[in-house]
């Protein structure tokens, strides 16, 4: 794990008091296990973890007034300076606009600044400390300056409402430390901070300004040629100090054996599972003039093959026709002769829930914690920088509640083809007639429903244990959330054109803890509402969620030697899928019409048939098969869960509900991928050893050293 960590103290001689050197008659002064630092003084910046020589940047125009860049920037140092000067004066947002994911510290005499990006895959935290404010890229970290203990209620949070920020606030696990929101930069003087936001927020009445469609696109295209061109331009990597190759082995390639190994390839790769979006990152990088993105010698470069593409068949689960046409679909991209394409076959050790006991310790918990093994076995075989296509689905599609968004600018027709979607998408039934109108009204109701409102409503929800919603179109299943994977698309559509809504975990919790959600929601309710249209609102929260998740999975897959880069999650990325038209995403098939357009604008027309058909079914069908395979130890994790010390869930329960879901009933497979993640996650935090800083003056203690509050059992 990497991460950055700094602090603004009080004053400059308080500070020098705090951080003594041994030789001024101090104590040795407190720094991070592992670092190395960027600039030193009353106010230091830290770099800390296996940071590459070309992923850290300084420049300095004097000793106070210097910028430091870390991560993949597509900014020259040239750019860099004359953004150094021009942010002098308190512009922000031109520091979040250059091609690539990274994060940026200024520093303009005792003022810093910390960029958080837009989508929160990079975040930033904060926590008052010795009369100042530190700061880190990372929770743990801090958590552990400041001897920070869990906070359960950010846990109940999490688990009953993981996409509303007013139930889960600017909070982490940890108590004391905060999350700077996605869109905003952390500003700190003489130890005191603020949070500024630097991109324009649209108005609830007045609807922003719509770039023609066509624009639109092509800043779709620019902005996503951009991110992959930024990581193409980075320097080639090796993984170091690589075993010998053992020579040949019968049945497996030089490319099988490297991934036994878990080594990567040298050189720059991408995935290529046959849906729109990592095969349109695969075809660019592969596509736009430069260096290729393998090595010399490498894959046969020689014979024009430029980048390394990656398919994971998923052996053990099936998956159908579905799963079928989505290979297929891969290996009719892969013929292009640019691509090498290795196909990595997985068995019933890369199913989901297999190799929990593997999982390395996140900053925080995550959904994706259940499918860290599987995602290790298909990464190892990858390049040592790996272009994912995350965060297609979030920053592309349309969020229902857009549908809202669409009656306020008064656009009805513009409901017409999505809510025919919505009919074939379920098939012909008795109450298919009615679904135009039911979908109608609900987007009608939550356009007409004021914020505040609409908080208060869900808030009565948990307490009265009602998950499933009321103007449903009849397809739910009794009991349990409306996200279930065994709902209708109707029924998740409806469930989502709300404010906020209780997450598919919910129905799990105990009263107790849905009550101090609701007292959450009930406090956020009171304070001054948002200036956000409910689409927007929900569309943004969303990306919030599915990026942290995105973060977590980088942690808990991390492979030795390699990056993972993610271009949809990029600042000016997300800019650009932000000026599309409402009324161009809602339309069925817009994800894509668009990526296909962004194709075509590189010169690729060439796709094969059925190329951007969506590919939930068979996500869903390797998830049952996982857990048939790892029932045993899954209900044996919540024989003495700490999530039931803790209060928040009822151990027998969670046990009836993951016997339930392996043989086959309709049961919400998210809410058991949390509840897992969070009880794997509580386990790996309590058991680990150490603490992430080091000196005289640092904290005698590790964070949650005494276990879960509440709870007397002692550490693990």
């Amino acid at each position: 794990m990497r991460w950055l960590v700094g602090w603004s103290s009080a004053a400059a001689g308080a500070s020098r008091s705090a951080w003594s050197t041994a030789g001024d008659g101090g104590g040795t002064p407190v720094h991070p296990v592992g670092s190395q630092p960027l600039w030193s003084g009353p106010d230091p910046l830290w770099a800390v973890g296996d940071w590459r020589p070309d992923e850290i940047r300084v420049v300095q125009a004097d000793p106070f007034t210097r910028i430091a860049v870390l991560g993949c920037c597509g900014a020259t140092d040239e750019e860099l300076r004359v953004a150094l000067f021009a942010a002098r004066g308190g512009a922000l947002r031109h520091l979040t606009a250059w091609p690539g994911g990274y994060t940026a510290v200024l520093q303009v005499g005792r003022r810093i600044t910390v960029t958080g990006d837009l989508a929160g895959a990079r975040p930033v935290f904060h926590t008052p400390w010795r009369g100042g404010t530190a700061y880190a890229t990372a929770a743990l970290p801090l958590a552990d300056l400041v001897e920070a203990q869990l906070d359960v209620g950010h846990l109940a949070a999490l688990l009953a409402c993981p996409d509303s920020p007013e139930a889960l606030r600017d909070g982490t696990p940890y108590r004391g430390v905060r999350r700077v929101p996605p869109g905003h930069a952390l500003v700190l003087r003489d130890g005191a901070r603020e949070i500024t936001g630097y991109e324009p927020t649209a108005s609830l009445a007045v609807a922003a300004p719509q770039l023609d469609p066509g624009q639109a696109v092509d800043g779709v295209r620019d902005a996503l040629v951009e991110a992959v061109r930024a990581r193409l331009a980075a320097p080639r990597h090796a993984p170091e100090a690589e075993p010998a190759d053992p020579g040949p082995v019968p049945g497996m390639g030089p490319a099988e054996r490297r991934a036994a190994r878990g080594a990567p390839a040298p050189g720059i790769g991408a995935d290529l599972s046959g849906g729109s979006a990592s095969s349109t990152l695969a075809l660019l990088a592969a596509g736009l003039p430069g260096n290729p993105g393998t090595i010399h010698g490498q894959h046969g470069t020689g014979a024009g093959e430029r980048l390394l593409a990656v398919t994971f068949n998923d052996l053990a689960a099936g998956g159908g026709r579905e799963r079928e046409a989505e290979l297929e679909r891969a290996r009719g991209l892969a013929a292009n002769p640019r691509l090498h394409h290795v196909v990595v076959a997985g068995g019933e050790e890369a199913l989901p829930y297999a190799g929990l006991d593997t999982v390395f310790l996140t900053d925080e918990p995550g959904p994706s914690l259940v499918t860290a093994a599987r995602h290790r076995y298909r990464l190892a075989a990858g390049s040592a920088d790996h272009i994912v296509g995350h965060g297609a689905r979030q920053v592309l599609d349309a969020h229902p509640a857009r549908l809202a968004d669409l009656l306020l600018d008064r656009q009805r027709r513009r409901l017409l083809r999505p809510m025919a979607a919505l009919v074939r998408a379920d098939g012909p039934g008795a109450q298919s007639l009615f679904v135009p109108f039911t979908v109608y009204r609900a987007a009608r109701r939550l356009a007409r429903t004021p914020y505040r409102e609409g908080v208060r409503d869900v808030a009565g929800m948990l307490l009265e244990r009602r998950f499933t919603d009321a103007g449903g179109h009849g397809g739910q299943v009794r009991g349990l959330p409306v996200t279930a994977a065994d709902a209708g698309a109707v029924d998740a559509s409806l469930a989502a054109l709300a404010w906020c809504r209780p997450g598919p975990a919910a129905c799990w919790l105990t009263g107790e803890a849905l009550a101090e959600v609701s007292v959450r929601l009930h406090d956020a309710a009171s304070r001054p509402g948002t200036v956000e249209r409910p689409g927007e609102r929900r569309a943004n929260a969303a990306l919030a969620r599915y990026a942290a998740d995105h973060r977590v999975f980088e942690q808990a897959a991390e492979i030795r030697n390699q990056r993972l880069h993610a271009p949809f999650l990029d600042n000016q990325v997300v800019r650009a899928c932000r000026a599309l038209p409402e009324a161009l995403r809602v339309q069925p098939g817009a994800r894509a019409s668009v990526l296909r357009t962004v194709l075509a604008g590189a010169g690729i027309h060439d796709l094969p048939p059925g190329w951007g058909a969506p590919s939930q079914a068979s996500q869903a069908a390797s998830v049952r098969a996982g857990l048939r395979a790892s029932v045993d130890g899954l209900v044996a994790l919540f024989d003495a869960p700490l999530l039931a010390d803790a209060g928040l869930v009822e151990a027998r329960v969670v046990r009836k509900a993951l016997r339930a879901a392996a043989q086959g009933e309709p049961v919400p497979l998210d809410g058991l991928a949390e509840l897992v993640s969070t009880e794997l996650w509580l386990r790996r935090l309590i058991a680990r050893r150490g603490s992430c800083w080091t000196g005289s003056e640092a904290p005698r203690q590790r964070a949650v050293s005494g276990g879960v509050p509440g709870t007397s059992r002692p550490a693990l």
